[in-house]
């Protein structure tokens, strides 16, 4: 047989067939099929060299795109989540006292009053009348009082020196008496007229913001009637008022005393969240409805919290230190429980089972499973299987969210 540079030749049943042409058509399926059907007779070489022609080269395996996060230690909040409602610490409806027409209103609707401010003024005519009346009777009549009780004191004497009888000195003395009650009957009608001279002025029993004006200068308004003439809530501070599930209340009693935070958003609103702290806890679950009503006090300085308006509540309870946390996305559940795709040094994948504590909003808490900076997967997990080779997004490498955002 020739050298490496010489076709190599093969006698298979009478006919040469020459290998250096087959090895330049190795790979190409077409002319393989003409060479095996122009050598039907070499029984021996062509098969194999044929079996060599129909095997394909195997596909590079392709990596899969993802993203990913670090496990990390930080300190999460232990919150429970209710929704609630909006409501002032005070509410006054300011109503008159006593009747008359209004000649003047100081403010306007939705103002921000002192408590003190003169809100409405009343024809004070009448009323100033009603008070110079009562005194001038108190002033007459304690003219007379003083009268009698001169004239009692000279029967007194009298009496003694025997000059007069018991029966008049008995009189003259309950003379003076009944005066002396009169005078203290007109004292009281004088500060009568006083204090409904005063009531004529409707000041704001409380400081807040008013509501809608029901009344306007000119109208007459009653006394004491049960139809207000404005309300005025206390809205600095405000109060938020949430339930919680019975289930809870053993855990809302252990950290009462701490003083928990409070935090309220607006339903639907936008992303400002607001501080405050837990002022009131209910003495009893309400058995309709098994849950127990707590409520919150917020400094409200810009007023945004507007009575009556709903608000979801965060009641944190502690600060748990320490936590091992990953996004929420790197967690999938399996028939088996939970996992994740933790990413090795040689950028395969594989699943770990984990154990979660608790979820808060994109976080998720792992309590066994995971060790702090372990990379794991948290999108494209629907295309990868154990051993699977994966293309990180170096965009997209990052820790866990920070936990101020669940806090809040």
């Amino acid at each position: 047989m020739a050298g490496p540079a010489m076709g190599v030749r093969a006698r298979t049943s009478g006919a040469i067939v020459s290998l250096t042409p087959l090895r330049k058509l190795r790979g190409q399926r077409t002319r393989c099929r003409r060479l095996g059907s122009s050598f039907a007779g070499a029984a021996l070489v062509v098969p194999a060299l044929l079996a060599g022609c129909d095997a394909s080269p195997k596909p590079r395996a392709q990596r899969v795109p993802v993203t990913v996060a670090a496990a990390v230690q930080r300190s999460m909040p232990f919150a429970l989540v209710s929704t609630g409602t909006v409501e002032p610490v005070q509410t006054a409806a300011v109503g008159s006292q006593v009747g008359g027409v209004i000649t003047r209103v100081t403010f306007r609707e939705g103002d921000e009053v002192a408590k003190g401010r003169v809100l409405f003024q009343l024809d004070a005519r009448p009323f100033r009348a009603a008070l110079e009346q009562a005194l001038a009777t108190l002033s007459k009549d304690h003219a007379q009082a003083e009268a009698a009780r001169r004239d009692a004191a000279r029967a007194a004497k009298l009496v003694e020196q025997n000059l007069l009888s018991q029966a008049d000195w008995d009189e003259k003395r309950a003379t003076s008496e009944s005066w002396n009650a009169t005078v203290r009957a007109d004292s009281a009608a004088a500060l009568n007229a006083k204090l409904n001279l005063e009531y004529a002025s409707i000041r704001a029993p409380i400081s807040g913001r008013t509501g809608r004006l029901m009344v306007h200068e000119g109208d007459y308004v009653r006394a004491a009637t049960a139809d207000p003439l404005v309300t005025i809530n206390q809205i600095r501070p405000i109060r938020v008022r949430f339930t919680v599930p019975a289930s809870e209340v053993s855990l809302v009693q252990r950290y009462r005393d701490a003083q928990p935070r409070v935090i309220a958003r607006v339903a639907g609103g936008d992303s400002a969240s607001f501080e405050g702290r837990l002022v009131f806890v209910d003495n009893a679950v309400d058995a309709a409805s098994g849950t127990l009503l707590l409520k919150g006090e917020f400094p409200n300085l810009d007023g945004r919290l507007v009575p009556g308006e709903f608000v979801d509540v965060r009641l944190v309870l502690y600060v748990e230190p320490n936590a091992n946390v990953i996004p929420t996305p790197a967690v999938t559940s399996g028939q088996g429980g939970t996992f994740v795709y933790v990413v090795n040094r040689d950028s395969t994948v594989t699943p770990r089972d984990v154990t979660v504590a608790r979820t808060v909003d994109e976080l998720t808490i792992v309590k066994a499973g995971l060790k702090p900076g372990e990379i794991v997967v948290t999108d494209g997990q629907l295309r990868l299987s154990p051993g699977a080779k994966v293309l990180v997004r170096t965009e997209a490498r990052r820790s866990a969210p920070d936990s101020s955002a669940a806090a809040s």
